[in-house]
């Protein structure tokens, strides 16, 4: 494919990739339908008014949509039934709402119980109180949690639809890449079981931010992003390996100082008023123990369980082993690899390593692997393990406690639901490692741009800092 030019903010119509002329599942897809779109075909449409944002809208809408659906069981007959787990419809929303005092008018974080302490960072606990207002104060317990989970399931269709329009300027020539992350099954059955879309739509901003060349605008809204959920500051990392590489270590330094502020700005007031309350977050991930869908929990279950005073040391010195292998390999492959390609390794290295590893925790990749792999067969084969795990997970808690008659998965069957999980997950990360060792197999780079998320990064001078050979010759 030749190389072109566009502009960094948007690109021309005719320099816009195709999906059907790039992506062999796309393009054997459109044979249904007439095939591959012509080279001088209206690709907005006649009216000019279907531009490829309004469609992607149109998509993560419905899709949206049918994941409020989804949950409609429990909807209907209230949380808490015992069909919740079996219909696969369980949400930690309404029994938050409850749980956490926000239906008694509770302030998050701020001279609250014990148990009622909301456990997540500041700007989710936030988004918890301001939705918990709008819950009319009136109707049966049933009620007010339906009315809690509807108004949280609008909003976080909302940032679903940030996450798309993010995706999509982040991704320069390929737009319609973002269809995969409007479309994606983990978007429709994890969407919402808990708050985790704010994080991922303030990252995705912080991404977009940092490809138009703006790093204070980027860390700021990744340092906003972390006080809604702790990941995004891994993302640094990355960034750091890359500056260092491309001599842009100024820029680096100046998105992480405007994080830091940023962070600090929404935590620093609420760590005054109850520091008791703010660190409930940093406790619970400390204390926990092997949390399900985690290899650790898969241990405990094949009675090899890793003793408590032990977990938090293993973990952790596992996933800075894998940062040290992702670290290895940003600065000895032969090419300078993509942002979005260290990022989704860093983050999915965390979620394999880490303590618990909840169904929800697939949209924090979702749009990493769009922008570091796009590539529809490969999406969808990951999205597809991510899916016998969400099944596999409700099972397992349809037949909780152990032993209780129920229809549920027991251990072996569920361990092997997430084995899958795992498998997949590995394997979208080995695919991603041969592109940055091979760049004629990455997508991006074979259609002859650099790094559309790379901001300062894109077409920046590159030194590679461990001097070896070739990969895999």
């Amino acid at each position: 494919m030749r190389q072109v030019t566009a502009t960094r903010d948007e690109p021309r119509d005719a320099d816009v990739v195709l999906p059907s002329h790039d992506d062999p599942v796309v393009r054997a897809g459109s044979e249904l339908i007439g095939g591959p779109v012509g080279r001088h075909a209206e690709v907005r449409g006649p009216s000019g008014w279907w531009t490829p944002l309004r469609v992607m809208l149109a998509m993560v809408f419905v899709v949206s949509g049918l994941g409020i659906v989804e949950k409609e069981h429990c909807r209907e007959h209230g949380w808490g039934a015992p069909g919740d787990f079996f219909h696969g419809c369980y949400s930690d929303i309404p029994a938050l709402f409850f749980g956490r005092g926000l239906s008694d008018g509770d302030v998050p974080y701020v001279h609250q119980t014990e148990d009622h302490t909301v456990e997540y960072p500041v700007l989710t606990g936030a988004a918890m109180w301001v939705t918990a207002k709008l819950v009319p104060s009136d109707g049966s317990p049933d009620s007010r949690a339906r009315w809690y989970f509807d108004i949280n399931a609008l909003a976080l269709a909302m940032c679903a639809g940030v996450v798309v329009l993010a995706t999509m300027k982040t991704a320069g020539r390929r737009p319609w890449d973002a269809a995969m992350v409007a479309l994606a099954p983990g978007l429709l059955l994890a969407g919402t079981i808990n708050w985790d879309l704010y994080a991922v739509a303030l990252l995705g901003l912080g991404m977009w931010a940092w490809a138009r060349r703006k790093p204070v605008a980027a860390g700021a809204l990744i340092g906003l992003a972390a006080a809604a959920k702790f990941y995004p500051l891994f993302v640094l990392g990355p960034l750091l390996l890359l500056c260092w590489r491309a001599g842009k270590m100024r820029e680096f330094w100046t998105a992480t100082g405007a994080a830091v502020v940023a962070w600090a700005v929404v935590n620093v007031p609420v760590m005054i008023a109850d520091f008791h309350g703010w660190s409930k977050f940093y406790r619970l991930s400390q204390e926990r123990g092997a949390g399900f869908s985690s290899v650790w929990f898969l241990l405990q279950q094949q009675h090899h369980g890793v003793p408590g005073k032990w977990l938090n040391p293993l973990a952790g010195g596992l996933f800075v082993v894998a940062c040290v292998a992702i670290a290895y390999v940003a600065l000895r492959a032969p090419r300078r690899p993509r942002l979005p390609q260290l990022a989704f390794l860093t983050v999915a290295a965390f979620l394999l390593t880490n303590k618990v590893y909840s169904p929800q925790y697939v949209l924090w990749l979702i749009p990493l692997a769009v922008l570091a792999r796009p590539r529809w067969r490969d999406f969808l084969i990951w999205q597809a393990a991510e899916a016998v795990h969400f099944f596999g997970i409700w099972m397992l808690l349809a037949g909780y406690p152990p032993g209780r008659p129920s229809r549920g998965l027991n251990d072996q069957p569920y361990g092997m639901t997430v084995a899958v999980h795992i498998a997949g997950t590995v394997w979208l990360c080995w695919v991603i490692v041969r592109d940055i060792y091979s760049p004629e197999h990455d997508p991006v780079r074979a259609g002859g741009d650099d790094d559309p998320a790379g901001g300062v990064l894109d077409g920046a001078p590159d030194a590679r800092l461990i001097p070896t050979g070739d990969f895999g010759r």
